[in-house]
């Protein structure tokens, strides 16, 4: 059975999803330690994937990416295994680099990042977990508490549009929120989150009992000085 993809107004999603993530540019604060490229902009790090209605409107409006290969990094990779675990509805896309980045054909997967939306056990979007494979190497994950409200309304604002219209999605991060808990708990330790309602909380993994606490208190794991 095919997989359902529903028509996105791709410009409008973009257009409404386009405030700063914080008011400081945090890759100057990671790129020092990772070759000179903020983290979120380095495909050697991580490969952005993108839905293929994106693909559709990015190839027509910009020449800044290409289907990834596997072959634009120092170190080779064989694209085999990472695109079979790519969703039917996806593909994985390599962009010119930083230095020419046009921020307004940004993919939603790079305006996202670090974040994802969390969905409980029981189905509720609550708000923005974060990638945990870059807790180290991503300044931003360690200062939560200085993302803007703006973004963090407007993610949400997105990602309601989104799963509106598409339920395999919604299903998809609750599948990824399952995987944060399950990862959460066996290091015995809270997830935090950015909450809808605009507060700062941890979750237990096992419960999904939440505690409101200062942004000051949520783990600062960034590994430079």
């Amino acid at each position: 059975m095919s997989t359902y993809i529903p028509a996105l107004d791709v410009r409008k999603l973009y257009d409404q999803f386009n405030a700063p993530m914080m008011d400081i540019d945090c890759g100057l604060k990671c790129a020092p330690h990772n070759g000179g490229i903020p983290v979120c902009c380095d495909i050697c790090q991580a490969v952005p994937a993108v839905y293929r209605q994106e693909w559709d409107f990015l190839r027509q409006n910009t020449t800044l990416w290409h289907p990834w290969r596997g072959d634009e990094c120092a170190a080779p990779e064989d694209p085999a295994g990472l695109l079979a675990e790519t969703p039917e509805h996806m593909l994985l896309l390599a962009c010119r680099g930083v230095d020419y980045c046009q921020r307004e054909f940004r993919a939603l997967s790079c305006r996202q990042f670090p974040f994802f939306p969390y969905i409980t056990a029981d189905y509720r979007f609550l708000g923005l977990a974060y990638e945990w494979e870059f807790e180290q190497t991503c300044w931003a994950i360690s200062n939560l508490g200085i993302v803007t409200p703006a973004y963090r309304q407007q993610f949400i604002r997105t990602y309601e549009t989104l799963f509106a219209l598409w339920d395999e999605e919604f299903e998809s991060y609750a599948l990824r929120s399952s995987e944060m808990r399950k990862h959460f708990a066996a290091q015995k330790r809270r997830i935090p989150l950015l909450h809808r309602n605009g507060g700062y909380y941890l979750i237990s993994p096992a419960s999904e009992r939440l505690r409101r606490v200062p942004p000051e208190r949520l783990p600062r794991l960034w590994r430079f000085s």
